[in-house]
């Protein structure tokens, strides 16, 4: 039952990353709507199940929100190392080049994501058959969004669509994996919380740092882009509001 469930994940979040390829000209909307749905995410999911797995706290911090802190700074200081925001016409190659990475790297963080979420569905069966449909509804309901930011993002940083299609098939891919290996595979909620708190601050600083500031470009900049990043917001809070 639990691959089954995955299978539904998979379809969705293949439907997400479709639906992503086809924007064409309306690229900056879809941006501004992706920035919006990973503050959602961000806000609404990650931060509130990182801090319910993993209470812990550091010198009296929580340590989900030290390791968002941990990758929004690490993310930052690679990109000014690498001047991938400011680098000049002759090293373009090796902008270019660095952007790609920062891509893929994005994209294969979402593939871990999607992978622990196979693994929810499939940890929730052993514990009860209509906790598993509960956590599969909720996977299955954002797995929709999984799929269009891995697309977009991987897009985004000047990767060929080939290979934002095959990030975008392995992200899809991973719910049935992670849900298939639940059975050998216990993940710590300790080491889980950290986990998403680290993710929750990789997704924030790509959505402030990239992703809005390439959706509101002069020749982009429209009020309809700030409403669809709003509107991507407020999209994650009802889906989580009736999934949770």
């Amino acid at each position: 039952m639990p691959i089954l469930l995955s299978l539904a994940a998979f379809l969705m979040t293949l439907l997400g990353g479709l639906v992503a390829d086809r924007v064409g000209h309306r690229r900056h909307l879809v941006l501004g709507f992706a920035a919006g749905v990973m503050l959602g995410v961000v806000a609404f999911d990650l931060l509130p199940e990182s801090l319910a797995l993993d209470p812990a706290r550091l010198h009296g911090v929580p340590v989900p929100m030290l390791t968002l802190a941990l990758a929004f700074l690490g993310i930052h200081i690679v990109e000014r190392a690498m001047g991938m925001h400011d680098a000049h016409e002759g090293d373009y190659a090796t902008h270019r080049h660095a952007r790609a990475g920062v891509g893929l790297t994005a994209g294969s963080a979402l593939i871990i994501h999607s992978f622990l979420d196979g693994a929810a569905i499939g940890a929730a069966y052993q514990t009860d058959t209509s906790l598993a449909v509960a956590v599969a509804i909720g996977v299955i309901a954002h797995d929709f969004t999984d799929g269009f930011n891995t697309y977009t993002i991987t897009s985004l940083y000047g990767n060929a669509r080939r290979r934002a299609l095959t990030l975008l098939l392995l992200d899809a891919l991973a719910p049935i994996t992670g849900a298939t290996l639940t059975t050998v595979i216990t993940i710590p909620d300790g080491a889980l919380g950290a986990y998403l708190g680290f993710f929750a601050g990789f997704l924030l600083y790509l959505a402030t740092s990239d992703i809005l500031p390439e959706a509101h470009t002069p020749r982009r900049a429209t009020g309809w882009t700030l409403m669809m990043t709003v509107a991507g917001t407020l999209f994650m809070w009802g889906v989580i509001g009736l999934t949770g």
